[in-house]
């Protein structure tokens, strides 16, 4: 049990049926098609839809208690029984649900934002807090105004360290994460240039970041990347940790060896770790897990299984075998320019293959700076890649630039999936490597779906 609906009045004054008794409540939900047991509906207004016209579906999928807009008429098929919560904003709301419920458990809470890397910090951080505390953490993309109060809503009760990850698109909603979810610990993974075309300039971005520090407890610890410029300003700061491959860091990284399956990196004091993912960025990412790790003293040895033994969320650099033993790296969840260049030099330095091939596709919310942005990508694309091939529209200045600086380079542009598809047939061998990365609305994952199943 989550709470009971009596608990509940104590938020919400205002409310009917059954409320003040100790009806209780397993979970929360705003989605009226996922079968519950004891939830509580909080139906959600969107642009085009309202969560108040499926509330039957809710009740028969097992609410036992709901959210209402007071602007809307109660239907006559709810029992009299029912605990109905009556509020002027349904989604507002929730959120205030989810910080009073987060103010009752009281655990420790580590924020995570970033424009790259930040879904990826948050799993070794979970897999690194759990060795030692009761954890709970965020799933899949539940890292907005809705998704993070969800989030805070389906913890247990006996939750000892509950780890947010933050995703935002403008000003002002990484703000209201942070004062939602009061971090205990805030960790910036990097500033990129993810949704620069709301934001402006990197500069923007940086401080939408910095946003996450507005609901930072009192002796709250940040933890950043110390080799970036734009938050060189938090350096004086008492409570900042930083990481990076500059020796000044408080976490600096001396030695990087990227291997088949993983990658080896050594910290100063001859702490060493492997972790299952590939490149450089990734051994960053861990480094800040291990900098809170640090901090909650769990003991060296936890955090080298942890992250050794670490299961990561899917199409984020995974190595694969395809068809005819062609290793794939599916990299397709997301995309911007830091990150695909990221990719790129990774693939530049793993032995044994013949071929390189980077197959690529638009990164989108770049505004005004896509072209400039894509050209800036074919800029990391030399020896050892053999060919880049690209799919969308902006991608399209990849290839185009590549072609111009590197005849040595096979690049092509494809308009069309199905062109692409039967290009990629003719590099499906043991010798090869092909790497796929591109945002998320290019639905690359339909490519290796194809290579790996055919």
């Amino acid at each position: 049990m989550l709470f009971t609906t009596k608990w509940i009045t104590g938020l919400f004054t205002e409310f009917s049926g059954r409320a003040e008794e100790e009806v209780a409540i397993d979970e929360v939900t705003s989605d009226s098609r996922v079968k519950t047991e004891n939830g509580l509906f909080v139906p959600i207004i969107g642009e085009n839809f309202d969560g108040h016209d499926y509330v039957k579906q809710a009740i028969d999928n097992g609410a036992v208690a709901i959210m209402w807009g007071k602007g809307k008429s109660l239907p006559a098929f709810i029992s009299p029984d029912l605990p109905v919560f009556y509020v002027e904003n349904t989604l507002t709301a929730l959120q205030h649900l989810a910080a009073g419920y987060r103010d009752e458990i009281n655990p420790i809470v580590v924020g995570i934002t970033g424009s790259n890397g930040k879904t990826t910090t948050k799993d070794m951080v979970a897999a690194l807090v759990k060795t030692t505390y009761r954890t709970h953490y965020t799933k899949g993309n539940f890292n907005n105004h809705i998704g993070l109060p969800l989030t805070i809503l389906s913890m247990n009760r006996n939750t000892e360290m509950l780890v947010l990850e933050m995703g935002m698109s403008n000003f002002g909603e990484i703000d209201l994460l942070s004062r939602l979810a009061k971090p205990d610990y805030a960790i910036i993974t990097n500033i990129g240039e993810s949704h620069i075309e709301f934001l402006g300039s990197r500069r923007g971005i940086a401080n939408a970041k910095l946003e996450i520090t507005n609901g930072l407890k009192e002796n709250g610890i940040i933890i950043i990347d110390g080799d970036e410029d734009l938050l060189m300003e938090l350096h004086k700061q008492d409570n900042v940790i930083t990481c990076g491959y500059n020796p000044a860091n408080d976490i600096a990284i001396e030695q990087v060896e990227i291997e088949l399956k993983q990658t080896r990196f050594k910290l100063s004091g001859d702490n060493v770790y492997t972790i299952p993912l590939l490149g450089r960025h990734h051994a960053l990412n861990a480094t800040y897990a291990i900098a809170l790790a640090d901090k909650l003293a769990i003991i060296p040895d936890k955090r080298r299984r942890a992250l050794e033994s670490l299961e990561h969320t899917s199409m984020r650099f995974e190595l694969q075998k395809g068809i005819n033993d062609v290793s794939i790296i599916n990299d397709a969840y997301n995309a911007s320019p830091t990150s695909m260049k990221a990719a790129i030099e990774v693939v530049k330095q793993m032995e044994g293959f013949k071929q390189r091939i980077l197959i690529l596709g638009d990164i989108l919310e770049l505004g005004e700076h896509s072209e400039s942005m894509h050209r800036s990508v074919a800029a990391k694309i030399e020896h050892p890649v053999t060919a880049v091939f690209t799919f969308g529209e902006a991608a399209a200045h990849i290839a185009s630039t590549v072609k111009k600086k590197n005849a040595t380079i096979n690049s092509k542009h494809f308009t069309t999936r199905k062109e692409l598809a039967h290009e990629l047939e003719n590099h499906l061998n043991k010798d090869t490597l092909l790497m796929f990365k591109a945002s998320r609305g290019l639905h690359f994952e339909s490519f290796i779906k194809e290579i790996i199943s055919s």
